[in-house]
């Protein structure tokens, strides 16, 4: 069974941030152990009742990490908070968030997460959720001008 702690430290080590957004009480205890040890790294704390507050951020960062927040947050402020720092804050993004009543599968999908994994025991049921920008919007094959009616037009027209 992997423990939110496992599991964000496993991104953590992945993405190997120079700069991070930490929201949460887990996530601020990752993101301490990974500073600690990374001298280089810089991390922003959001505050878990009034995270929207630090917008916008001063710099892009690399990773940000978001746990036991969304739940105390009323659906319009976390929509806001995941928006934010999809649009114009981080890089990659990961949310664990446990299972209420307020946010759904369908919420995350339609905001660009993909579902990791599921953490916790079945007392205490978490999700992961996680956004890359370098994976969120994949190539596509069509959307070259072999394909187009005119593929000479590729690039000179736009309407």
């Amino acid at each position: 069974m992997t423990t939110p702690h496992q599991a964000l430290a496993r991104i953590i080590d992945t993405c190997q941030p120079a700069t991070l957004v930490v929201c949460g009480e887990i996530a601020g205890e990752v993101g301490n152990h990974w500073c600690q040890h990374h001298s280089e790294s810089a991390m922003t704390t959001l505050d878990t009742s009034t995270p929207n507050d630090a917008f916008p951020l001063p710099e892009t960062q690399d990773l940000a990490l978001v746990t036991n927040t969304l739940e105390h947050l009323s659906h319009d402020e976390g929509q806001v908070l995941l928006g934010q720092l999809r649009n114009y804050g981080t890089h990659q993004i990961a949310v664990v968030v446990t299972d209420c009543p307020g946010w759904s599968f369908t919420d995350f999908i339609g905001l660009g997460f993909r579902r990791q994994a599921e953490l916790g025991d079945e007392n205490n049921p978490l999700t992961l959720y996680t956004y890359n920008i370098d994976s969120y919007n994949h190539k596509r094959a069509w959307n070259n001008p072999d394909n187009w009616a005119n593929p000479e037009m590729w690039g000179k027209a736009w309407w």
